[in-house]
């Protein structure tokens, strides 16, 4: 009898959840804003994912939640999205050594050991510099829609210099750039490398081993990619849906709970 497995990722800005059968297959993923209760859009989110397989809640084996509201779900157990996040990128890239994670409010570097296990990690949660949330900010600014980042910065020839890592300066600075005429693309690209640059930082920290996942909704960025990329030294590995991967993570370890 096929059993079935729930990972929930309760981030800061998004709820994601994922479906997961015995034999390992993602039945399922949804994803959404977290609004004022991550809790309730989790609840709705798995509750639509079920009813979209014809299965109920009674048909769930075990379900892990993670993130930052991971406390308020109701759970067979709660895990740290740093162990999350190893669980589903080992799964997704066996050869994974370093998980470099830009969510809306935080970024992390975590170092895998080959057993998928966490050796190490950094984590930036006291500011929104090298962030998503330091992105939005900045798109604002410039009145250019998120998706619209990472193809403005990649068209750059002549990136802007954004000195400050202080979301507050920063924005001061790309209203200086505006000023004297820069373009935004160049702007853009400015921006991208200042996240790409804080998050290198951290990776001298943990140390920085290939092959490399990038993971998070940033990872969607074009422009961030391409920037990290050239700082770093090394190509990115980015699973087609990166923003999943904890909470893939969440449903492998549930399945783990099961079945020992």
């Amino acid at each position: 009898m096929q059993k079935y497995f729930v990972g929930v990722d309760i981030g800061s800005l998004t709820v994601k959840v994922v479906l997961l059968t015995d034999d390992l297959e993602i039945l399922g993923t949804s994803m959404t804003r977290a609004g004022f209760s991550g809790r309730d859009v989790a609840t709705r989110l798995k509750d639509q994912l079920l009813a979209d397989s014809s299965l109920t809640a009674q048909d769930v084996s075990a379900t892990v939640a993670t993130g930052y509201g991971r406390v308020t779900f109701p759970s067979d157990r709660e895990v740290s999205e740093i162990t999350c996040q190893a669980k589903g990128i080992s799964h997704l890239f066996p050869s994974a050594r370093t998980v470099i994670d830009i969510g809306g409010q935080d970024s992390k570097v975590i170092k895998l050991l080959p057993n998928g296990k966490v050796a190490d990690f950094a984590m930036n949660d006291k500011c929104a510099a090298g962030t998503g949330r330091f992105l939005e900010v900045m798109a604002t600014a410039l009145e250019v829609e998120w998706h619209e980042i990472g193809a403005l910065a990649s068209a750059s020839e002549k990136p802007a210099q954004i000195s400050s890592f202080c979301t507050v300066f920063a924005e001061s600075e790309i209203i200086s750039h505006v000023s004297s005429g820069a373009r935004k693309s160049d702007i853009l690209a400015g921006v991208c490398d200042s996240v790409a640059s804080r998050v290198a930082s951290m990776t001298r920290r943990t140390g920085l081993e290939p092959d490399i996942v990038f993971t998070g909704g940033v990872a969607h960025n074009k422009g961030v990619v391409n920037a990290l990329t050239k700082q770093l030294g090394y190509p990115l590995l980015v699973f087609r849906e990166p923003v999943i991967t904890a909470a893939l993570g969440a449903a492998i370890l549930a399945r783990e709970i099961r079945k020992f």
